[in-house]
């Protein structure tokens, strides 16, 4: 006799509408692309209640890996298609290069399961809609891998910019920069790095085909052929944030220019990047240095016409109280030409009497999350409650592709020099 979730998986695989599950029935997931993000995503996905119990990557170390850290239970393969096959997965978290998440994460929703997909959720600009629809074909829940979406101090920052906080928006400026080795993505390389624990062909996937190189398998984020650089790295993550606190759905013009200036080891990438996004009555100014000469820093900078917001560790609201007149520069007037106008400016501007009040700065608002909070596990206890309720998330397939795709037109600015125009409702190039 068929068990609950084999029957329940058997149905999700024939389109047929399963109900939602019970709220003491734990979400049984399997990682598809095992490498670091992907080890971490579990680890938040148990934190938020989820079982692991399967896992795939091409590399043989990655699934040794898994089964020492969760158990001999957890069931390993290189081949993806063995992970959606099972009956008692409920939902997958994709983090493999960038140029296999549409392939897997459609494959994994036609096969009846949920998906968690590490941003940015496509490779190319092409992958996007077909992601969508297959959404919207499957009714299965797919949440991108951005956590802002989920933080606490994000929504407080949606919370007081729709209150009127800072005025009118007339620029954001975010940026993410690096002064690492591990943080311009050189990470570490295996020495059982060979063609006998490594499925290279099933890595390789629709990218061109080349001889055995452990390098691109363990530093893809450097090759345009898997990954898509700084701007599908970070850039996607600021956009993210952005719309999130702002409501916006994209640009409609995108700019991109930086260079490679110091990691000149093979990659085919930038190592610095700006990108600048004309939106429906504001600017978005992003950069990324991986050149860095300080600390790896992070945050953004909401500027209206009423103050500023900034978002890092904390939010904080500092307003600059507008002048109460506009002043004049009358020295180059005839001295009758200037009794005349101070006459009527101090008419319309009547002399104030200075108090206390009017030299005291007005003091900030700041804002923090408490001590050990997570927006990687909220994301993923987000996630995990869409699955049991089948109530649709915030970063779905559409707001994942009106963030990754104006991340994406960066890198086709730049390696193209040109302007892209952006369709931002259509999400299509114009």
């Amino acid at each position: 006799m068929a068990t609950r979730r084999e029957f329940l998986g058997a149905a999700a695989g024939l389109g047929i509408a399963l109900p939602a599950l019970a709220a003491n029935d734990r979400i049984q997931i399997a990682i598809i692309g095992a490498g670091g993000m992907g080890q971490g995503d579990v680890k938040s996905s148990l934190a938020a209640g989820g079982k692991l119990v399967a896992a795939a990557d091409v590399y043989q170390g990655r699934l040794t890996r898994c089964q020492e850290v969760w158990g001999k239970d957890v069931f390993i393969t290189r081949d993806y298609r063995e992970v959606l096959a099972r009956p008692d997965v409920d939902a997958v978290i994709v983090a493999t290069p960038d140029h296999w998440h549409q392939q897997i994460s459609i494959d994994a929703m036609n096969a009846g399961k949920d998906v968690y997909c590490e941003k940015p959720m496509t490779q190319r600009l092409d992958d996007g809609l077909t992601m969508v629809a297959a959404q919207q074909k499957t009714g299965r829940i797919l949440q991108v891998g951005s956590q802002r979406v989920s933080s606490i101090l994000y929504q407080k920052a949606r919370d007081l910019y729709h209150a009127g906080a800072i005025g009118e928006l007339n620029l954001v400026e975010a940026w993410w920069d690096r002064n690492s080795a591990i943080g311009a993505w050189q990470y570490s390389i295996p020495p059982d790095a060979t063609e006998a624990n490594i499925d290279w062909d099933r890595f390789l996937g629709r990218a061109p085909k080349r001889p055995f190189e452990a390098r691109r398998l363990f530093r893809w984020r450097n090759y345009r052929d898997y990954g898509t650089g700084v701007a599908g790295d970070l850039f996607v993550h600021l956009l993210s944030g952005m719309h999130f606190v702002t409501g916006v759905t994209g640009p409609t013009r995108v700019y991109a220019t930086g260079g490679l200036r110091f990691w000149k080891d093979g990659r085919d990438v930038p190592d610095v990047m700006l990108a600048f996004y004309d939106y429906p009555g504001f600017n978005l100014a992003l950069h990324v240095n991986f050149v860095d000469g300080g600390q790896e820093n992070e945050a953004f900078r909401f500027i209206g016409s009423d103050g500023t917001m900034t978002i890092s560790k904390d939010v904080t609201v500092s307003k600059v109280p507008r002048e109460s007149e506009p002043g004049y520069t009358i020295g180059t007037f005839a001295q009758a030409t200037q009794d005349e106008f101070l006459k009527r400016y101090f008419a319309e501007y009547p002399k104030q009497t200075p108090n206390a009040d009017s030299i005291r700065p007005q003091d900030d608002q700041h804002f923090s999350a408490p001590a050990g909070y997570s927006d990687h596990r909220d994301h993923h206890r987000n996630f995990l409650n869409a699955v049991r309720t089948r109530k649709p998330v915030v970063e779905d397939a559409q707001f994942g592709f009106r963030a990754s795709g104006p991340a994406l037109l960066a890198n086709m600015s730049y390696f193209e020099r040109r302007i892209c125009e952006w369709d931002p409702e259509a999400m299509k190039l114009k």
